[in-house]
């Protein structure tokens, strides 16, 4: 039955986990047709059309934006655009893992203080 077989792996998602090798708890899964990217737990970044983009918020929106980054724009079925909080990965990060990690740090801290502003809002 072809709805039971696996998928391939996508080279792109792995390319990104050996860049992230240095963090223990990298992960990725499978979502709305693209990827979902975890470090420790915590979504960091999304893979959408062979593009990776990383978590913003308002600390660290403007390295992202000082890189010439923009956000990712998610489009409904009703053609209707919304930028979400993810914006592009510059290209030279994908050199090296050193390249990579200032980026995924940023992201990281942005998916921990929504963590902890929502956790906040539930005490």
């Amino acid at each position: 039955m072809l709805g039971s077989m696996p998928l391939p792996p996508d080279p792109f998602v792995e390319h990104i986990g050996e860049l992230l090798s240095s963090y223990p708890e990298f992960r990725s899964k499978r979502m709305f047709g693209g990827h979902g990217i975890y470090v420790d737990d915590y979504f960091v970044a999304l893979v959408a059309e062979g593009v990776l983009y990383l978590k913003v918020d308002d600390d660290n929106r403007e390295a992202f934006e000082m890189a010439g980054m923009g956000p990712f724009i998610f489009r409904n079925k009703d053609g209707k655009e919304t930028a979400m909080s993810y914006f592009q990965c510059p290209d030279e990060a994908f050199d090296r893992s050193e390249t990579m990690r200032p980026w995924i740090d940023l992201a990281l801290g942005a998916s921990r203080r929504q963590e902890q502003r929502k956790n906040s809002k539930k005490k």
